[in-house]
């Protein structure tokens, strides 16, 4: 058993997807997805590629040792990101070639499904309530919002209108993450929030950026709302030092940008050893979806699963377009069902994939300024 085939398909709005086909024609789908560097991921598969054709794919954990530490320069979200879409194809045509899905190879079921959120609000947060209703209407029990448009050290938003916000979704009867996203530095993080802590979030998430591991730590210990983090982290090696300070109460890993399944697998685990959550981030498309479910669906410390559908960035293209059997990604009473079917349990139509590729995505995020010229996180 070789693989003898590993192709990447550029499909809007933002994804790289990964199709890996062995010598008796199986094949395995993955997702490799890092948005606005797709061709960077696709370079670095290249890489892959000229290392596993030829490889026994039933060795998914050797491969990923090799693809990681094979080369003298590992990490970084473009390599990771590589490793990840080809892990998952790995285990997608894994189960297949068994019929069996991912989670029974991972030790087997400890749910049956699990809790989803979506986005609401957009990039620069509006019509808070409208778009809360319709989550709600669409099956969801919780969902997540940008706290603010672009912020300065020392410039505050208008409080109230954070607060005005997420009052307008908890009246809707949901259940609310804040997103800082990055771009709260550290003199207004603490402000914001404090000012949040008494309406009961469900998370507050990259208050102040991963980069600043310190200032996440003193942030910590200055409120009670549950810290979220790890969107921008991609090995457990990342993990660890976030994990050791007590800075975080859940960790965000995204199974297409940190290594797949088989990564994430140990770092959830990293992080069970401390009594921390695991809240995969997946703005992303369907296989990346996919993947997370089958982590949530054998690993305990899953507690809840963002998904894409409908959000902000799927502007031509959603979560159930390349998808056949959109019923296993679709929520119902708040939840998303675990797949039952072989591999990521996920039926891709390749045939649109393919068209879909011809007219390759180029997309990139914006860059927004401050009133003074100077650049803004987004």
């Amino acid at each position: 058993m070789k693989i003898a085939r590993i192709e990447t398909f550029h499909v809007p709005p933002r994804w790289l997807f990964v199709r890996m086909e062995t010598e008796d024609g199986g094949v395995g789908w993955g997702e490799a997805s890092l948005e606005g560097h797709a061709e960077a991921v696709d370079g670095a598969i290249e890489a892959l590629r000229d290392r596993f054709l030829g490889t026994d794919p039933r060795q998914i954990e050797d491969i990923w040792q090799v693809g990681y530490r094979g080369g003298f320069y590992r990490g970084g979200p473009v390599l990771m990101s590589a490793i990840a879409g080809l892990d998952q194809a790995l285990w997608d045509w894994k189960g297949r070639h068994y019929g069996l899905p991912v989670w029974e190879m991972l030790g087997g079921r400890v749910r049956n499904k699990i809790r989803a959120y979506a986005w609401i609000g957009g990039d620069r947060p509006d019509d808070i309530a409208a778009a809360a209703q319709a989550r709600r209407a669409q099956g969801f029990s919780a969902v997540k919002m940008n706290a603010t448009s672009e912020i300065d050290y020392l410039v505050a938003p208008k409080m109230d209108e954070v607060v005005e916000r997420v009052v307008a979704a908890q009246s809707e009867g949901l259940d609310v993450g804040v997103d800082f996203h990055g771009r709260v530095h550290r003199p207004m993080a603490k402000q914001l929030a404090k000012l949040l802590e008494p309406l009961g979030l469900l998370f507050i998430e990259e208050p102040i950026l991963s980069e600043n591991p310190e200032a996440l730590a003193q942030l910590a210990g200055m409120v009670s709302t549950p810290i979220a983090v790890g969107e921008r982290l991609y090995s457990r090696w990342d993990f660890k030092p976030f994990l050791a300070s007590g800075a975080v109460d859940i960790i965000q890993p995204d199974l297409s940008h940190a290594g797949g399944i088989t990564e994430c697998r140990k770092i959830a685990a990293m992080a069970e050893s401390y009594d921390v959550a695991v809240a995969p981030h997946c703005p992303l498309g369907p296989l990346a979806l996919g993947a997370c479910l089958q982590l949530a669906a054998s690993t305990p410390n899953v507690i809840i699963q963002e998904m894409s559908l409908g959000i902000h960035y799927n502007d031509t293209h959603d979560l159930h377009t390349f998808c056949t059997n959109p019923e296993v990604l679709t929520p119902v009473d708040g939840f998303l069902p675990i797949p039952t079917g072989p591999g990521l349990g996920i039926e891709i139509d390749e045939t649109k994939v393919r068209e879909a590729h011809k007219h390759r995505h180029r997309w990139r995020n914006p860059v927004w300024r401050h009133a003074d010229g100077s650049v803004a996180e987004w």
